[in-house]
């Protein structure tokens, strides 16, 4: 087995984090206390090492999750809930204040006294674990705990487990649908940290999320669970592979080989299909091809971005059900075919497929779409203007300062987030005969530096 830990960091982190472990629990044939109740213990129960601890003989199985928060109200909620008792008592680790949406607290202050005790369940759970893998890590970037205990921990842990894989699943802020009037400066620190510690960013926005429910799903008036459910869809199928045994495999290491070109570019889009209101199901055809048209569907996207408007790096897709791989092979290289222009023509085979035999409940064939795009750079231009149009005046910067931050933060965070949103800028633009240029460069260069370590020699 490779296991993951999950963290839920913050009142967000915490709700999508129960959405996910519903319908995991689900699919493995887990009832709300953690029992086994399935019908196919073969299929079911092969891989749920993963993210279950089996718990004792009786074949309780409790998620490998840690649940955080620096205000003990979402983590009361979350274990007088309908999955309560599913998870391990000791696992639950809040504070008293909360971090009031400032980083600073949930960074310096509270979120740094709550830090030892986490990472002390961190390691317990580490060691019950045979094969580890790494963290998963879900948060929100506009509040506070989310974005400052959230990243806090994060470097933390590539610090003690420098060889593990860090993923986070992170809810960026979004113009319309906005909690606090400093989400940009969480989310522009945040970055910060994000950049240099996490091997994989998944990007969940609640302004797409909510398009997603209107537009395709028909819900008149969205509520959160609503959104959670959705981006719980996409990380269940994002984890299939490693959940369930199919004919093509990939594990999390995997999966950022083929993903991440470069360190820094690691911020991925996501997206599920069939995403179909209930009312037209009855007259929906699912077939592989529909599938592909709708998870490469700027409509489908779960974050705010044109896909259209930038290049694909590399793309993961993740097909489920009873599927002939021919099939799929077929449709992948059509689409790649079709639209030529939207792939960077100087990373040849860069769309990765995954195949499960195991399709999610209720559902006949299921895909999910993991991208890594130039179009993310949409994501961190919004929030740097709505941060420098802010940061220009000083506004609320005292509330940060006066938690024992310093004002040059702000600046070197502003400055990786730029230096990134150029990175992206330079990928989508460069060409095959870039390469070429560079490549030849570096050959004269090799030839300079023998010609003089022959002449030094002589």
């Amino acid at each position: 087995m490779r296991e993951l830990i999950t963290f839920a960091v913050g009142q967000a982190g915490n709700q999508i984090a129960s959405a996910f472990w519903d319908t995991i629990r689900k699919e493995h044939g887990l009832d709300a206390e953690g029992n086994y109740v399935g019908d196919d213990p073969n299929l079911q129960l092969c891989k749920i090492n993963v993210f279950f601890d089996e718990a004792n003989s009786d074949k309780k199985y409790v998620p490998r999750s840690i649940n955080v928060d620096l205000e003990p109200g979402t983590i009361d909620h979350l274990r007088s809930g309908p999955l309560g008792n599913m998870f391990r008592p000791d696992n639950y680790v809040h504070g008293e204040s909360g971090a009031g949406n400032n980083f600073s607290k949930g960074y310096y202050t509270e979120g740094a006294e709550l830090l030892d005790s986490v990472l002390e369940v961190a390691r317990k759970e580490a060691e019950r674990a045979e094969y580890f893998q790494g963290f998963q890590l879900v948060h929100s970037l506009g509040g506070g705990t989310g974005s400052g205990l959230g990243t806090n921990l994060l470097s933390k842990l590539r610090e003690e487990y420098p060889d593990r894989m860090l993923a986070t699943w992170s809810v960026l802020p979004s113009p319309k649908v906005s909690d606090t009037v400093v989400e940009p400066y969480n989310a522009t620190l945040s970055f910060h940290q994000l950049v240099e510690n996490a091997d994989l960013s998944f990007c969940l926005d609640n302004e797409a999320l909510f398009d997603i429910c209107q537009r395709t799903l028909r819900t008149n008036s969205p509520k959160y669970e609503d959104l959670n459910t959705l981006i719980s869809y996409a990380m269940s199928g994002s984890s299939t592979t490693l959940r369930f045994s199919g004919q093509l495999n990939s594990d999390l290491r995997k999966l950022g080989v083929n993903m991440v070109p470069f360190p820094r570019l690691h911020f991925f889009t996501c997206g599920y299909a069939p995403l179909v209101a209930s009312a037209s199901q009855a007259y929906q055809a699912l077939t592989v091809s529909e599938l592909v048209q709708q998870g490469f569907s700027s409509r489908n996207n779960m974050a705010a971005i044109d896909t259209r408007a930038g290049k694909y790096l590399t793309v993961a897709a993740i097909f489920r059900g009873n599927l002939s791989s021919r099939q799929v092979e077929s449709e992948m290289h059509s689409i790649q075919t079709k639209s030529a222009g939207g792939f960077v023509e100087w990373i040849p085979q860069n769309v990765l497929t995954s195949l499960c035999d195991v399709p999610p409940p209720n559902v006949k064939l299921s895909a999910t779409f993991i991208g890594n795009t130039t179009a993310i750079q949409e994501l961190f231009k919004r929030t740097h203007n709505q941060f420098s149009v802010m940061f220009r005046r000083k506004a609320f910067l005292h509330w940060y300062t006066g938690e024992g931050m310093d004002e040059m933060e702000f600046t070197e965070a502003e400055s990786n987030l730029l230096d990134l949103i150029a990175e992206y800028e330079q990928y989508e633009a460069a060409t095959i005969d870039d390469d070429e240029l560079l490549e030849g460069e570096y050959e004269d260069e090799q030839y300079d530096e023998q010609v003089a370590y022959e002449e030094e020699e002589y």
